[in-house]
């Protein structure tokens, strides 16, 4: 068991493309956004495992010997078992939440606990630990902010019950892990979103693990080769959307207008195919006409994803403003609302991207200026992280 303090962060991601056409078998673009969420663990002798998640308000604290004292034979079923409702439901016992707990605090104490005693358990004693996770990501925007809390937990709780090796090396800032770990870490991070979200694609946590740009078709899931680290505005419109809802009302205009919306979708597919194959050429050379191509890439599928009916006035009102000053944007994820994407490209001048966020603010959206293509899960020496994020988790 180590005993020095572990500082580990992963990113959100964002849909780049082939959002809804997904669904029905097309390939989907996903990418890593630098918005990050950051995990402290510090190993500890008292006796207590604590969580504390300052975003959502949770702060909860468990007597190892009384976690012990579980029968916990239930994970023992494979290497990396996946959680069944049963086990669920006597982590609910053992949580000790509110009745009045919100879904998302609940679902995120019970994810932690599943990875605490699924991977802590093969340990003959649990450890007695204090964790702090603090994220850039808002919660419930389609920004994957629970797959990286998932991502962050597994890496963290792998290493500190030396399962995987620490690759930070004395003198380091920042380093990662292997591939053959990181493949460790994204399996158990699945579990973790399979508690949180039932049935996941595990899209979310494979981009959070891997970073980049991942495709994805019909399960298959694939890395793209150095994509270009390519700057964004991300705008969260705040309105909000049910997903199941707006993919329920493709497929039934699908069925209502097959010979409309199914070339639509072949089109979506289109688009996604030729953004890899530019992202593809940018990473041996780029150049400013590769981001004309992707501006009109982005501006086609928004049209299509319009003529699906997953548009919202905020998203069109998000477009607006950015077209007048000559950007082009697109919602990315469920649409309905949710956020959009706005691709920077190289030479704009920050005066125009500072009145650009400006004029999204007023409208009463979140604007933040990233980056996608970011790194996926790291670890980091104290030194490397902002003054913000060291405050945040309580790193001296």
């Amino acid at each position: 068991m180590l005993s020095e303090v572990l500082l580990v962060s992963s990113p959100g991601k964002v849909i780049l493309h082939g959002e809804h056409a997904v669904v029905h078998g097309k390939v989907a673009l996903a990418v890593a956004l630098n918005l990050r969420t950051f995990l402290r663990l510090q190993p500890h002798s008292n006796g207590k495992v604590s969580l504390n998640l300052p975003n959502i308000g949770v702060r909860q604290v468990w007597d190892v010997a009384r976690l012990q004292l579980l029968d916990t034979s239930f994970m023992e079923q494979g290497d990396v078992p996946a959680p069944v409702p049963e086990q669920v439901e006597k982590l609910k016992e053992v949580a000790g939440l509110a009745e009045d707990c919100a879904a998302a605090e609940r679902l995120a104490v019970l994810a932690f606990l599943y990875l605490y005693l699924a991977i802590c358990g093969r340990q003959r004693t649990l450890p007695s630990l204090d964790i702090v996770v603090w994220s850039e990501l808002p919660t419930g925007a389609g920004l994957g902010s629970s797959a990286a809390y998932s991502v962050c937990l597994a890496a963290a709780l792998l290493t500190v019950c030396e399962e995987i090796p620490n690759p930070l090396e004395d003198g380091q800032h920042t380093s990662r892990w292997s591939e053959e770990n990181l493949e460790l870490i994204n399996k158990w991070a699945f579990q973790g979103e399979r508690v949180i979200h039932g049935n996941p694609s595990g899209v979310d946590n494979a981009v959070s693990t891997w970073g980049g740009a991942l495709r994805y078709q019909q399960g298959k899931i694939s890395s793209l080769k150095r994509p270009p680290a390519l700057q964004i505005l991300l705008t969260n419109t705040k309105v909000p959307r049910s997903t199941k809802a707006l993919v329920a009302s493709v497929r039934d205009r699908l069925i209502k207008f097959p010979e409309i919306v199914a070339p639509l979708l072949a089109s979506i597919d289109a688009i996604s195919l030729e953004c890899e194959r530019v992202l593809a050429e940018m990473a041996s050379a780029p150049a400013l006409g590769q981001y004309l191509v992707l501006e009109e890439l982005i501006d086609m599928n928004q049209h299509h994803l319009n003529a699906l009916g997953v548009g919202h006035a905020s998203l069109d009102r998000l477009c607006q403003v950015t077209t007048a000053r000559g950007l082009h944007s697109k919602l990315t994820g469920a649409g309905g609302g949710g956020c959009g994407i706005t691709l920077l490209r190289p030479g704009l001048e920050q005066e125009e991207v500072e009145a650009t966020k400006q004029a999204l603010t007023s409208c009463g959206f979140d604007c933040w200026e990233t980056s996608i293509g970011a790194p996926g899960v790291s670890i980091h020496s104290a030194t490397s992280l902002d003054g913000p994020v060291r405050q945040a988790l309580g790193v001296l």
